[in-house]
């Protein structure tokens, strides 16, 4: 029943109509007088518990892996981020929370509901964490890239550092994603979505610091987040190119 779920998803994506099955639910979020972020409760709580298997994680992962490719890498275009390598707690509290109606995303939410139970969460995001980071990603490629790479340094490391780190490695335990190998493009959208209110699962600290920045400024810190790698984590530089 499950392949049938997913052939059938699949298919839907292909015709470009994802969200032509029935409407994912609404939580209210970050636009709620009671929100409180990462709320310790639900199917996430669970999931967070259970130690996930990489071998049924990377069977349940065949169905992102249409919009992500097997790889973790999505696309340069910012449409699918790069999720190769992100932190267990920062996957499962993203699918729980697309699932539960918290975060709104038509696009994926009918894959993520392919998903049977907290452990299937544990399982998925085990398989995705253990993937290395591709160095190729969409960066900027501006004319510019050089100033916009040296502004967003400075914006990054005086208010950004602190939580998502030097490398961008984020913060496992505190659900502070990594970074590292996003796209640029991707990073730019969620960025200007989070400042402008329409990503509702949004950490309410992020939102106080990223208020006050102007278009040009998420431009220079998106360029210069897109540039970042991980030692240690990042895939073997292809023959011919640098790491």
């Amino acid at each position: 029943m499950k392949k049938l779920i997913i052939a059938t998803s699949l298919s839907l994506l292909a015709l470009g109509v994802a969200n032509a099955g029935p409407p994912a639910p609404h939580q209210g979020g970050i636009e709620s007088k009671d929100y409180k972020w990462n709320a310790q409760e639900g199917e996430k709580i669970e999931a967070l518990k259970l130690k996930g298997d990489k071998k049924r994680g990377q069977e349940a992962y065949e169905v992102c892996g249409a919009c992500h490719l097997p790889s973790g890498a999505g696309r340069p275009d910012g449409t699918f981020p790069q999720l190769a390598g992100q932190h267990t707690t920062v996957l499962i509290k993203q699918m729980a929370d697309i699932r539960a109606g918290l975060r709104d995303n038509p696009t994926m939410y009918p894959f993520a509901a392919t998903l049977t139970d907290p452990q299937e969460l544990a399982d998925v995001a085990t398989y995705i964490e253990g993937l290395c980071i591709p160095v190729d990603h969409g960066k900027y490629e501006g004319a510019d890239a050089a100033l916009q790479l040296a502004k967003g340094k400075e914006l990054y490391e005086k208010e950004c550092l602190e939580c998502h780190g030097k490398n961008g490695e984020g913060v496992k335990d505190k659900f502070y994603p990594v970074i590292a190998g996003q796209h640029y493009k991707y990073l730019l959208r969620q960025m200007t979505e989070i400042r402008d209110g329409h990503r509702r699962n949004a950490n309410p600290d992020m939102v106080k610091v990223i208020k006050k920045y102007s278009n040009d400024q998420l431009v220079a810190i998106s360029a210069y987040q897109s540039s970042l790698t991980m030692p240690g984590s990042m895939c073997a530089a292809k023959p011919g190119k640098k790491k």
